[in-house]
């Protein structure tokens, strides 16, 4: 055990050891009896907000508060609540739905067509011989 992690287990758990956790317990009192006094102060520290938070009163809490509280844990949801719960599942497939529309749109519009290279004319091509591409329509060019 470090004295920053008895430091983080005194603020968790207070200045008492026997509220912290069995597994720590050991290692905390052997640090703690080879330690020079530095970690007595934390737990010093942690017993005394223990000692504030133990004298400040509990509100009683009502009856009819418990009355309440275990009627309302106790009671069906309402048609808005089972509808809405509906609605925010029904949300999540339509913005897979969404997704996947916009998928096939970007794959469509940046993958190359899969067709037969004799389907499509290419300019480049002069194989045949017949095709002249002329771009000055102003000059004829003899065949």
């Amino acid at each position: 055990m470090t004295p920053h992690r008895f430091s983080e287990l005194a603020e968790a758990y207070g200045g008492d050891l026997r509220r912290w956790p069995s597994a720590e317990r050991d290692a905390a009192q052997a640090l703690l009896a080879s330690d020079d006094g530095a970690l007595n102060a934390i737990l010093r520290q942690a017993s005394w907000l223990d000692g504030q938070l133990d004298r400040h009163p509990s509100p009683a809490v009502s009856p009819h508060l418990v009355h309440r509280i275990v009627a309302d844990a106790t009671r069906a949801p309402s048609f808005w609540a089972r509808s809405f719960s509906w609605l925010f599942g029904a949300s999540f497939v339509g913005v897979g739905l969404a997704g996947v529309a916009a998928g096939i749109l970007v794959a469509s519009l940046t993958l190359p067509l899969a067709v037969e290279h004799e389907a499509l004319p290419n300019v480049f091509d002069s194989g045949d011989g017949d095709v002249v591409l002329n771009l000055d329509a102003a000059e004829e060019t003899p065949q």
